[in-house]
């Protein structure tokens, strides 16, 4: 079978992914001739190899951007890496309906630092969560089948976790200002028990800040019971004689403004 075939069969099942092993086995040729097939698609545009062994048939109307949308692939190369993982942050908040502006790179949680993954104009950066397969997720239907997503609670926490992967705290504070009405007040303190205490504090903090004091009222339950130390809402800023809010336990050592 001709290379060129073996990518029209997939698409006609539905698949744009596939992983050097399959077409050597399919194509019926040897590991050198089956890559020198899949290198000149690749060079025509018609095939796009976000890591080693791996492959993205490339439609016409991505042939622009050299690769398919990260969410339409995600699933499919974290299956072919074997591992956990969920889109979060910026990412997360953008199917939540929470994101201003368009993230300029795919963010996706996974248990252990990996390097950032570039094909074409796609960016996808990882970040690492150690218990990540405990956060809650959902499935979010793309147009190449379902990409796993953090929930609205648990992107809240990863944001203010990662704030310095989420353009900073006004940043942050501007989505909570819309996903805060998605967020399951229960689930809050869930994800607080699978969560640095700190991060509870500054995102009791945040979502104060933007007027969603109702959600809030367990989390501070939460906070007052575990009686944690002080700490600073910016961590690398000076934070010694500022003035504390009780109720979070937080020295406010940064002024925090959300574009509401």
């Amino acid at each position: 079978m001709l290379a060129s075939q073996f990518i029209t069969d997939l698409i006609s099942r539905g698949r744009y992914c596939f992983a050097t092993k399959e077409a050597v086995q399919v194509l019926g040729t040897g590991m050198i001739a089956a890559r020198a097939a899949l290198r000149r698609l690749r060079q025509k545009g018609e095939l796009a190899s976000p890591c080693k062994g791996f492959f993205i048939i490339v439609p016409p109307e991505y042939r622009s951007a050299g690769c398919l949308p990260a969410d339409h692939f995600i699933p499919s190369l974290m299956e072919h890496l074997h591992e956990g993982y969920y889109a979060g942050l910026l990412s997360a908040a953008e199917y939540h309906g929470a994101a201003h502006q368009r993230p300029q790179v795919f963010q996706v949680v996974v248990a252990r630092n990996k390097p950032e993954i570039v094909c074409g104009k796609i960016r996808i950066q990882f970040v690492a969560r150690k218990n990540m397969e405990k956060i809650p997720t959902l499935d979010f239907k793309t147009p190449r089948g379902y990409v796993r997503i953090s929930t609205p609670a648990a992107t809240a926490f990863d944001l203010v976790g990662y704030f310095h992967h989420a353009a900073g705290l006004d940043n942050v504070a501007t989505i909570f200002a819309e996903l805060a009405e998605r967020i399951d007040t229960k689930e809050l303190v869930a994800i607080a028990a699978l969560s640095p205490i700190a991060w509870a504090q500054r995102l009791g903090y945040l979502l104060d800040l933007v007027g969603a004091e109702d959600k809030t009222v367990d989390l501070a339950d939460y906070i007052s019971l575990k009686k944690p130390v002080p700490t600073p809402l910016v961590p690398s800023k000076p934070f010694r004689g500022i003035d504390q809010s009780k109720r979070w336990r937080l020295l406010v050592n940064a002024k925090v403004e959300a574009e509401v």
